[in-house]
């Protein structure tokens, strides 16, 4: 069976592993693969899919360690507002900076980034909501290129709409 393909806007600090990433995950009932899970599963294709519209920020490390939350309270205008504060962040690609993500008055994310070569070394700090009973995690992110980041800030923010 073929994997079932998940689109939707996502924001990733990083290639492969370690990364963080600030996703919207849209899974298409329509796909045959969901159809034939679905089935599987006793449920509709909608109710396998999922609801299109919450967010999620995912954090990995290259030891294995992760965390990923679910931002029920992000909106897209949030998920945008924070593109934007990191775009103009790497402006200047000789400053260090701090960006966070706050939801629902609680900082979820600082991503502080250092020049490092051509572009930034960022360290992420991943706060998890005191409910949740689970520690910060920091996840520290090699070079990327100015270019890259660039890049993938600019499609983020056009997946926005």
């Amino acid at each position: 069976m073929s994997p079932i393909a998940v689109g939707g806007p996502a924001l990733f600090i990083g290639s492969d592993t370690p990364c963080v990433a600030l996703v919207r995950p849209e899974i298409d009932p329509a796909q045959p693969e969901v159809l034939a899970a679905a089935k599987r599963a006793g449920v509709t294709p909608e109710e396998f899919a999922g609801p299109s519209d919450l967010w999620q920020l995912i954090a990995d490390r290259t030891d294995g360690e992760g965390r990923e939350i679910a931002l029920n309270d992000l909106s897209n205008a949030d998920a945008a507002a924070f593109a934007d504060r990191l775009l103009d962040a790497i402006g200047d690609p000789e400053s260090e900076f701090s960006v966070l993500l706050t939801v629902a008055a609680h900082d979820v994310l600082r991503l502080d980034g250092r020049p490092a070569g051509e572009g930034f070394a960022f360290l992420a700090s991943v706060v998890p909501p005191p409910s949740e009973g689970t520690p910060l995690l920091e996840v520290e992110i090699g070079p990327s290129s100015l270019t890259d980041l660039r890049a993938e800030i600019e499609q983020f923010r056009r997946s926005l709409g």
